[in-house]
């Protein structure tokens, strides 16, 4: 297996999406983390990294830009279309030959691999676990004083183009009416698939109750395996996040991924 690798694939909506692949410490390792930065973000981005060097103790990793952001191409839809560039990289490592995939995402990446884990779950880009740091539970959130900022920028002509400054490409075409489903909802039809959502108690973007309505909303759906961290003192999102922290989200995956290959061996037995 190649140990260090960057791409370049494309989405299901032709999108050219950026991906890179780090090796385990094992060249047989059958689990593979997909990290998915969050608004503003990138694999290349020093806070992204740390958490790839976290998790690549414990397994392959491909970290990917989503669209709009880095060195892929294409507009920020912000958590619509994103749920393409995560297939692809989940697609992309299982071609690797990774016999487990679990999507680790933060913030905007948080919400996308909820909702990428949910739409795919009957499709080759079905994972095995998923994990959602500092999310949100459903579209449109103002309830913070830097969400209302968060928005401002999103939907003036002005704060695209200052975010465009900053690397990120924003769509300006509307949503779909209904909207697509919310992050609560896919939690909600995640089945079996096992979710952990992790969330700090002195986060200034989303409050702790958008995680405890992930879970009970992943718990009721059916998602029984699934579990909920909240953090004393932690922040939001990648920039926040401790290695310890990530080093534990790598050990829950593994438990998981484990058990389920256990599982199937006693099912063909």
């Amino acid at each position: 297996m190649i140990t260090d690798q960057q791409v370049t694939s494309f989405t299901a909506d032709g999108v050219r999406i950026s991906a890179s692949h780090a090796a385990g410490p094992n060249s047989l390792d059958p689990l593979a983390f997909v990290v998915v930065h969050g608004f503003t973000g990138g694999w290349c981005q020093e806070r992204v990294q740390k958490v790839v060097g976290g998790l690549r103790a414990l397994g392959g990793v491909v970290a990917v830009d989503m669209r709009g952001h880095g060195q892929s191409a294409g507009l920020s839809t912000l958590g619509m279309d994103e749920v393409l560039d995560v297939a692809a990289a989940v697609t992309w490592a299982r071609g690797l030959g990774y016999q487990q995939v679990v999507t680790v995402g933060f913030s905007l990446g948080g919400w996308v691999v909820l909702r990428e884990a949910a739409l795919y779950r009957e499709t080759k880009a079905r994972v095995d676990a998923v994990v959602s740091v500092s999310g949100t539970v459903f579209w449109y959130y103002r309830g913070t004083p830097i969400m209302r900022l968060v928005h401002r920028l999103v939907e003036t002509k002005s704060g695209r183009v200052a975010m465009r400054i900053r690397g990120v490409r924003i769509g300006t075409t509307p949503w779909p009416t209904p909207p697509p489903i919310a992050p609560v909802e896919a939690a909600a039809k995640l089945g079996e698939i096992p979710m952990l959502v992790v969330h700090g108690t002195v986060d200034s973007y989303f409050p702790i109750e958008h995680a405890h309505a992930l879970y009970r909303a992943a718990i009721e759906g059916g998602s029984a395996q699934s579990e909920e961290w909240i953090i004393d003192g932690f922040g939001h999102a990648e920039s926040a996040i401790d290695l310890q922290t990530i080093d534990d989200i790598g050990q829950w995956a593994v438990k998981h991924c484990e058990g389920e290959q256990r599982s199937r061996g006693g099912d063909e037995a």
